[in-house]
């Protein structure tokens, strides 16, 4: 829900510095490499109870991450770049609700669980729309400069990094953290649904 107005604002200083990214020779996937590396370290911080490092990694992951797509803008955007780019990000969403279920077992474990089902959903049905919009030739007027269709929801990148870092903040809350998260998880899986529906119909 706030990703368009958090990249208005981003996108001038992400400009700006993937043109020093860009001036350097760095390419855009070693970018998204690179915060997927931050986004695993930050998994593994958060296992080990180092909360606030781990939240410091989290926020440098989600940086690169912004970062990637602006290289990649600025030289040649590729369908391998971008496939990498949303395996990558969902493959570390999924990672740091296990990572508190691993910090505290007993009562990390069950949330952490209901959350991954609500990423499931909101997954899924994000990149099943993307699919058969590529296939009917829809684009996204909210986000044109997207490898694919990004169709929106309550829970965007925006909120997951909101939430995540608060549970790293506050991690003795993780399990009522990830409940509410799982909810409006649970909202934008079912609102997509509905778009979907009507969209293809």
């Amino acid at each position: 829900m706030l990703d368009r107005f958090a990249l208005a604002l981003l996108r001038a200083p992400m400009t700006a510095t993937a043109q020093v990214l860009v001036r350097a020779g760095v390419g855009a996937n070693t970018v998204t490499l690179a915060g997927f590396a931050l986004g695993t370290v930050a998994a593994f911080l958060i296992a080990d109870h180092a909360y606030l490092a781990g939240a410091a990694a989290l926020i440098a992951s989600r940086i690169c991450d912004g970062l990637d797509g602006a290289v990649a803008r600025q030289t040649q955007p590729t369908d391998a770049g971008g496939f990498l780019d949303i395996a990558l990000d969902f493959l570390f969403y999924a990672s740091i609700p296990l990572a508190f279920a691993f910090a505290d077992p007993v009562r990390n474990a069950l949330a952490a669980a209901l959350l991954l089902a609500a990423f499931i959903g909101t997954g899924t049905s994000f990149l099943a729309f993307a699919a058969l919009a590529a296939k009917r030739g829809l684009t996204s007027l909210a986000y044109p400069g997207k490898s694919f269709y990004f169709l929106g929801g309550l829970t965007e990148a925006t909120e997951t990094i909101a939430f995540f870092t608060a549970m790293c903040l506050w991690p003795q809350h993780f399990a009522a953290l990830a409940t509410v998260f799982a909810g409006l998880c649970a909202i934008t899986t079912a609102t997509r649904l509905w778009w979907g529906w009507k969209a293809f119909a």
